[in-house]
């Protein structure tokens, strides 16, 4: 099949990495951080990831990598006689992080599905496993066609929660800012939406290396999951007598059964495409290093994320604060360094522009990524 996708096409792999379950968490760190803080607390989480994503395209421009940011670090950041062990400790830590992602969605899906179908939460998680593998399975044309339905009906859905929620609800936003911690902590949250790290490969291969196409994708991408996140939380303010931590409870206590139906449709979706993403690049990872390739080894990688849901008790919300917080020490500990490597050895202008050759800006961008880390500690 061709692996070719149009720009939209890559920037709905781009909105449905990112997008994730963890938006409903968003609408109550807004309300204490307050409305006018919250607003600008997006735009500067949306500036600080797009230049991240565009530094990891940057590098992926430079190295033939296929469908996995593995080979970035190898070729960037792991030099000498420690390239082997430190390749192979650091596809260690990323299969962990992409299984605890993969179990979150597992576990968070299934929570909304047995509220919607009469099913025992076990079958509820096998099922959504077995369905979620569907797509990825056909590979990277699927999943940008996939992504661009998914993408749509999710927008779909928060057309029709927002126009619930501004044609009934009667609460004032808040427009005082909450103070410091709120702040931060909103910032880590919508941070970890924006995280669309491991969609980058398959962007710059489905477009081709076209510079254009990747920066349209990428930056669009993120900026559009952005403007749906902002949309949510104002909804949701607005509409909810009590802004719950988990947005869905409060908003459909005082709209009603429609509100709660549609919000969970939503969610169900933002964690399949999530699910899509995440679970292919895993995949094309261990495939590249290893000999699991094809479907067997697909399911045989990505079936740890399964068992992970039945281990511990663990719940939705522990496997996205793992997720989260490891993926915010690997951006600031390693993409940020191998960037400046590689921009030594390109002959090409970044992405970024000149920004992108500042060692003050890269300094800045993992200041952001270690609040992102702070800010996913903080209870508000």
């Amino acid at each position: 099949m061709n692996r070719r996708l149009t720009t939209w096409e890559a920037a709905c792999i781009v909105i449905g990495n990112g997008i994730g379950g963890g938006m409903m968490a968003v609408p109550y760190l807004m309300e204490k951080a307050g409305l006018a803080a919250g607003l600008l607390v997006l735009l500067a989480a949306w500036a600080v990831s797009a230049a991240l994503h565009l530094m990891i395209a940057d590098m992926l421009l430079q190295e033939e990598c296929g469908l996995t940011i593995l080979p970035i670090f190898r070729r960037f950041l792991f030099r000498g006689r420690w390239q082997k062990p430190l390749t192979a400790a650091f596809f260690a830590v990323l299969c962990v992080v992409l299984m605890a992602n993969l179990a979150a969605y597992v576990a968070g899906a299934a929570e909304i599905l047995v509220t919607l179908f009469p099913l025992p939460l076990t079958a509820a998680r096998v099922l959504f496993y077995a369905l979620s593998l569907i797509v990825p399975v056909c590979g990277l044309k699927a999943l940008g066609v996939s992504e661009k339905w998914g993408v749509a009906a999710m927008i779909a859905a928060i057309a029709v929660l927002a126009a619930l929620s501004l044609a009934r609800g009667r609460q004032p936003l808040p427009l005082t800012a909450g103070g410091l911690s709120p702040v931060l902590a909103l910032f880590g949250g919508v941070m970890f939406c924006l995280s669309a790290l491991f969609a980058v490969p398959q962007v710059v291969e489905g477009l081709g290396g076209d510079r254009r196409k990747i920066k349209a994708a990428v930056a669009g991408g993120l900026g559009l999951n952005t403007l749906l996140t902002a949309v949510v939380a104002v909804a949701a303010i607005r509409a909810s007598g009590a802004v719950t931590p988990v947005a869905i409870i409060g908003w459909s206590a005082a709209l009603g059964e429609p509100v709660r139906i549609v919000a969970s449709l939503f969610i169900l979706l933002a964690m399949l495409t999530s699910f899509w993403a995440i679970s292919l690049a895993l995949g094309e990872m261990t495939a590249h290093q290893t000999r699991l390739g094809g479907v067997p080894g697909f399911v045989i990688v990505t079936l740890p994320s399964l068992l992970l849901t039945f281990v511990g008790g663990a719940d939705f919300l522990s496997f996205i604060g793992v997720a989260g917080g490891a993926v915010a020490v690997i951006v600031a500990l390693l993409v940020l360094p191998a960037h400046r490597s590689s921009r030594r050895e390109s002959a090409e202008p970044p992405l970024l522009g000149p920004p992108g050759d500042s060692r003050a800006f890269s300094l800045l961008i993992g200041l952001g990524y270690l609040l992102m880390a702070a800010g996913s500690l903080m209870s508000v």
